[in-house]
């Protein structure tokens, strides 16, 4: 879930529709795009890069690579997860959780947003976020992407983990292309109050009704629903013992969880969020190196949700984090990029026989950094924020890889006269493996200059 972004969305909203999407990059588009063995027709939304394709079927997270620090972390939480004790609420042991590591990346726009109640105004849905493959079809930019369609099937108990996509600023803890563990649990009244038939999921006067989801998160009904539910304990259809039972369900599970991760004295706390798939909704923070980190997201599913999947009789709760997160604090590993490093000296030095043992992240070697400027001009009458600093990322990152370490917007100049707005942003360069030389960053540099020029429409400076 994009859980650490939602609860933003609320406040970004109004600006954020006013301004993304003003510009966008023109790119050249092929016919088609070729994802997994499936082809899609390319159209204007198209704005994902054979850069960005190659690290699709990675599948760092998998048993395929048992010693990559994403795959510790997967197997630690789903060994606690599925390990028979997490949930023990009035003599009940959790079931199993199905777990799901091989679905497809790419997802529909409804299955990425209108199923998740994210609604056509949602900043998170502009082509300056997400990695589009055309206008229907998208990268996922979330596991719970595939939440209606697992509720649908039949299931009351899964986990989806897998790589997930969006576009983003560059910097040690930013990379497109992450790892994300994504849970539900569902439970009718009989499997949540199995000794008490007096007690409910529902209220006595709740009636539920059918919603057609893409029409429904853009009513007035919904941002109205939504406003009383960012006030309220529980959603308006549930009863407070039920909400009750399952916060605390859920709250001792993720507990669990960030204890056999951190140790068990570690300190936790947890804060109300918003989100808009889940209410009431928390976030659970652990107080690790000397700072609280948020490590998670989590909540009541809505409703609404779970009727348009079919469930109709049961409450569910759902929770959302990120696989990178987790083993960068665990390993004390400094950059994201590191984990898709195919050298031996990384990678070796997580073996273990003791697979419980959390090894500490050495570096192999620092490498020194090369730090150029690039300013440039915007087209006349565009302003710094219609444009779109995400599409310049992303051709940095195209051109230069891996290489890239970190771009930042340095400074920002308005002309007194001419009311053009110049943008200067400082790229830092570093390889991982080896010395880069200057004259090697400056031809690159150079590349990164002219495609700016002829894909932004902007002038260099």
């Amino acid at each position: 879930m994009r859980w650490s972004c939602a609860k933003l969305a609320m406040e970004a909203m109004e600006a954020a529709g006013k301004s993304r999407g003003a510009t966008k990059a023109s790119v050249s588009v092929s016919v088609s795009v070729s994802v997994m063995g499936r082809e899609y027709p390319a159209d204007s939304f198209t704005n994902t890069s054979e850069r960005i394709l190659g690290h699709v079927n990675r599948n760092l997270h998998l048993h395929l690579q048992p010693r990559h620090p994403l795959s510790l972390v997967r197997a630690a939480i789903l060994d606690h997860l599925n390990g028979g004790a997490v949930h023990q609420h009035q003599h009940q042991h959790q079931p199993t959780f199905a777990v799901f590591e091989r679905l497809h990346p790419v997802v529909s726009v409804e299955q990425n947003f209108d199923s998740l109640l994210i609604g056509p105004g949602h900043p998170s849905r502009a082509p300056a976020d997400c990695f589009y493959v055309n206008e229907r079809f998208l990268l996922r930019a979330h596991a719970t992407a595939h939440q209606a369609d697992l509720v649908r099937s039949g299931l009351d108990n899964f986990i989806v983990v897998g790589d997930v996509y969006r576009r983003d600023e560059i910097d040690a803890t930013h990379y497109p292309v992450f790892h994300q563990m994504d849970a539900l649990r569902s439970q009718t009244k009989e499997q949540l109050f199995p000794d008490q038939s007096d007690l409910n999921i529902f209220e006595r006067d709740y009636k539920p009704i059918a919603y057609k989801l893409k029409d429904y998160c853009a009513s007035e009904e919904q941002l109205a629903l939504q406003k009383t539910c960012i006030e309220s304990a529980k959603q308006p259809c549930h009863t407070l013992e039920a909400v009750k039972v399952m916060e605390y369900q859920l709250k001792h599970a993720l507990i669990g969880m960030v204890k056999h991760l951190f140790g068990e004295n570690i300190d936790y706390r947890w804060v109300d969020a918003y989100f808009p798939f889940t209410q009431p909704s928390w976030e659970l923070e652990v107080f690790y190196n000397d700072k609280w980190m948020e490590v998670l997201g989590c909540g009541i599913v809505r409703n609404e949700i779970l009727l348009e999947a079919g469930s109709t009789n049961a409450i569910a709760y759902a929770f959302g984090l990120g696989l990178e997160r987790l083993a960068m604090a665990l390993y004390n590993i400094p950059d994201i990029r590191l984990f898709w490093s195919r050298d031996s000296g990384f990678l070796s030095q997580f073996e273990s026989e003791d697979p419980g043992r959390i090894l500490k992240y050495k570096p192999v070697s620092v490498y020194p950094q090369c730090i150029n400027d690039l300013s440039f001009w915007l087209p006349n009458r565009l302003t710094k924020d219609q444009f779109s600093n995400n599409d310049f990322y992303d051709l940095v990152r195209d051109i230069g890889g891996d290489i890239i370490e970190q771009v930042r917007l340095k400074d920002t100049f308005i002309h007194p006269k001419t009311e053009r707005t110049s943008l200067c942003f400082s790229i830092v360069y570093r390889h991982m493996e080896r010395t880069l030389t200057q004259a090697e960053v400056n031809r690159l540099h150079k590349k990164i200059e002219e495609s700016a020029a002829s894909t932004l429409n902007v002038t260099i400076r």
